[in-house]
C-alpha cells in the first residue's frame, strides 16, 4: 500500500498562501479604483445638474417673466432663487452655490446685468454658478480638494411687456 501523496496535492497546498497574498495586494487597488469611479460619477452628476439649473435660470431670464416675479423681488433675485431651488431639488446644496448674472460683452462685460432694465433688450448676458466640490463629495476628497464645479450660460435678454 502506497501512502505517498500525489505531487499535485502538494502543489495545491503550497498555492493557498500565494492566493491570500495576491488578494491582499490587489484588493486595495481594486477598492481604490471602484471608489475613484464612484467619486468621478458623483462629480459628473453634480456638474450635469448644475448645468441644467443654469440653463433653466437662463430660460426664465430671457423670457417674459412679468407674471412670475413677486412684487418684493427683482428679476435677478427670482432667477437666482429658481437656480437654487433647482439645485436643491436635484440633491445639491443650492444655498452654497455662488450665482452671478453679468454682461457678456461690450464695455460693461463682467458687471452686474440688470434683467429689469429695458435698455438691456437683446443684450447678451452670462449666468454663472459655482459649487465647491467638497460640499457634493461623499468621501474625504484629498485628490480633488479645492475643486469647484461651475456652469455658465450666455444668452440674450428678451422682451418684457410693460406691467400696465
Amino acid at each position: 500500500m502506497n501512502t505517498r501523496r500525489p505531487s499535485s496535492s502538494v502543489a495545491t497546498n503550497d498555492r493557498r498562501g500565494t492566493a491570500t497574498v495576491e488578494f491582499a495586494v490587489i484588493a486595495p487597488l481594486f477598492l481604490l479604483l471602484v471608489l475613484g469611479t464612484w467619486e468621478m460619477g458623483t462629480a459628473v452628476r453634480a456638474s450635469n445638474n448644475l448645468t441644467a439649473a443654469v440653463r433653466e435660470g437662463g430660460r426664465l431670464a430671457s423670457m417674459d417673466f412679468t407674471g412670475t416675479v413677486a412684487s418684493n423681488q427683482t428679476p435677478n433675485q427670482k432667477v437666482e432663487q429658481d437656480i437654487r431651488a433647482f439645485l436643491n431639488a436635484s440633491g445639491l446644496p443650492g444655498a452654497l452655490a455662488t450665482i452671478s448674472i453679468t454682461h457678456a460683452e461690450g464695455a460693461n462685460a463682467g458687471q452686474t446685468f440688470n434683467l429689469a432694465n429695458s435698455t438691456n433688450y437683446l443684450a447678451l448676458f452670462k449666468i454663472r454658478a459655482t459649487i465647491p466640490f467638497s460640499s457634493v463629495s461623499m468621501f474625504p476628497n484629498r485628490i480633488m480638494k479645492g475643486t469647484t464645479l461651475k456652469a455658465e450660460l450666455v444668452t440674450r435678454r428678451g422682451r418684457v411687456r410693460s406691467a400696465n
